[in-house]
């Protein structure tokens, strides 16, 4: 009994060593985390009084305080920041889908402010400013050494007012101004065409108007061209889309998926993890989707792409996409500002993250620069083609009926458009010639 109880002592006393040379450390290096806080906090008073009272010039002290939470926030990464409730306002506008402004989608790099896209229809894609574009200069004041927010103030105005801006292009070897006229921006969130047999989607933002108005406008095509059979498949065209809103892109790819993962997010801790999975409906009805990116394809519409793409549902086309990964959450401030913070990591169904890579398409395709015509170009081209059915005296045709005549005649105005449409946009010419082909290796009913 005597060796039990001096054994449960024994016990008893490496227990408490045991705790005390793991916890006691553990409970100090919290404690010193903690006066080290507070002491840069009161560091932070410090400054903060210095500034008040000896900075040359008389300073808003809650003009100060915005600084320093900026600064806190856009110091973790490109898309964190604080809303002031002007700015705050401004982004629930634009999720609305209208806006004041030039109409580009930007990030900060190297200290510059970065086209990530222009805006379809919007004085900054009519002005020529293109995706990876670097904008160094407003009105000739520089944008080096400021915040992402203060650059895209300088850049806000009056509709109707003129800016220039200085931009940076890889290829061009000096820097040159462009002269562009604000205006209020209308987003029109999708146009739907159909071009020959192939609707065609052209999806420029995610808001609150994206599914919807892309639901409608598909249905339109399909009604259009007297039902789903006479229709050969869907172009998905997000190039320059800079995304927006999480819950739109799942919607979108939902619409075209009968099953599976959508996307998955993960936070810092395992339980702020989701996954998001489809549900049963295809709007294309098994119909088969081409989607368009290019380096000004961000965020949401990369989560489109990645997750039609890993499913085997779209074949994807153009070039690498900008590769932005994270999810933002609009939390509310005191004062009707607002907190955009980086809160998570996005996959596609496949596990991936697009993080700094980007949504490699499936077949890289290139939209060649238009190449100034030259006078002889010109005049090559107005010059008439002349073919045998143009001879004096050629002889008919008798292995064909007129109806058979007329529908190649039909076939060849078709191709001929479609040649047309090479020259205009080639990458949605060839995203076109894609459905074709696969719609003429499809079962004959």
């Amino acid at each position: 009994m005597k060796k039990f109880v001096m054994a449960a002592v024994a016990g008893t006393v490496a227990g408490v060593v045991a705790t005390t040379q793991i916890a006691g450390p553990l409970l100090a290096q919290e404690a010193e985390k903690t006066t080290n806080v507070y002491e840069q906090l009161d560091l932070f008073g410090d400054i903060f009084e210095r500034i008040r009272a000896q900075y040359v010039e008389d300073v808003e002290p809650g003009d100060l305080i915005e600084a320093a939470i900026n600064g806190m926030l856009t110091s973790l990464d490109p898309h964190s920041s604080y809303l002031s409730p002007k700015d705050a306002e401004k982004m629930r506008e634009q999720t609305r889908g209208e806006f004041g402004g030039l109409g580009i989608e930007v990030t900060q790099e190297e200290g510059f402010v970065k086209v990530v896209s222009p805006i379809d229809e919007t004085p900054a894609a009519e002005a020529g400013i293109e995706a990876g574009d670097f904008i160094t200069h407003v009105d000739g004041e520089s944008l080096l050494g400021l915040g992402l927010d203060d650059a895209v103030e300088m850049m806000r105005g009056p509709v109707g007012s003129e800016i220039i801006i200085t931009v940076v292009r890889e290829g061009e070897p000096e820097p040159f101004d462009v002269s562009i006229v604000r205006d209020t921006i209308q987003l029109t969130a999708v146009r739907a065409r159909t071009v020959g047999q192939t609707a065609v989607l052209r999806l420029t933002t995610f808001n609150e108007q994206t599914y919807p108005k892309m639901k409608e406008g598909l249905e339109e095509q399909i009604e259009d061209a007297g039902g789903i059979e006479n229709i050969n498949g869907i172009v998905i065209d997000m190039r320059n889309n800079p995304g927006g809103l999480l819950n739109q892109a799942i919607a979108v790819s939902d619409a075209f998926l009968e099953e599976g993962e959508i996307v998955s997010t993960r936070g810092r801790d395992i339980e702020d993890g989701d996954r998001v999975n489809a549900t049963p409906g295809d709007l294309a009805m098994g119909k088969p989707i081409v989607v368009l990116i290019n380096g000004g394809s961000a965020s949401a519409s990369e989560i489109v792409a990645g997750a039609l793409q890993d499913h085997r549902r779209a074949i994807v086309i153009g070039t690498k996409s900008f590769g932005k990964g994270s999810v933002q959450t609009v939390m509310p401030l005191r004062g009707d500002g607002a907190m955009r913070l980086t809160t998570a990591r996005y996959y596609t169904p496949s596990g991936r993250s697009i993080q700094a890579l980007g949504v490699s398409p499936d077949i890289v395709v290139a939209q060649p620069p238009a190449a100034p015509e030259t006078e002889e170009d010109e005049a090559l081209s107005a010059r008439p083609l002349r073919s045998e059915a143009d001879l004096r005296g050629r002889l008919n045709n008798d292995s064909l009926t007129d109806d058979q005549i007329k529908q190649i005649e039909d076939d060849r105005e078709k191709a001929r458009i479609a040649a047309e449409l090479r020259e205009e946009d080639y990458q949605l010419a060839y995203a076109i010639d894609i459905l074709k082909g696969l719609s003429a290796l499809g079962p004959n009913e």
